[in-house]
């Protein structure tokens, strides 16, 4: 079974075109200097399959890491506070 998913930070080297962004759905792309990071919430599978993909788009992968998960806004209506 699958754990819960995870926030991932995956760097690639370039900048990544749209067509190449539109491989990744689930992932936000930032720049980072010459380079795109793709974040988002990923479970082992999804995780496996980005890598792949990207292994099968001939892209140069920099880093994968795993992220703490995003914070929720107050606004949200998660707030404990009164």
């Amino acid at each position: 079974m699958d754990p819960a998913p995870a926030w991932y930070a995956i760097q690639i080297h370039g900048h990544l075109s749209d067509m190449l962004l539109s491989a990744f759905p689930a992932l936000v792309p930032q720049p980072h200097g010459a380079d795109t990071v793709l974040t988002g919430p990923l479970d082992r599978s999804a995780l496996y399959g980005v890598l792949a993909e990207v292994e099968a788009l001939g892209l140069d992968l920099v880093e994968v890491r795993q992220l703490s998960p995003p914070r929720k806004s107050p606004e949200s209506g998660d707030s404990l506070s009164p």
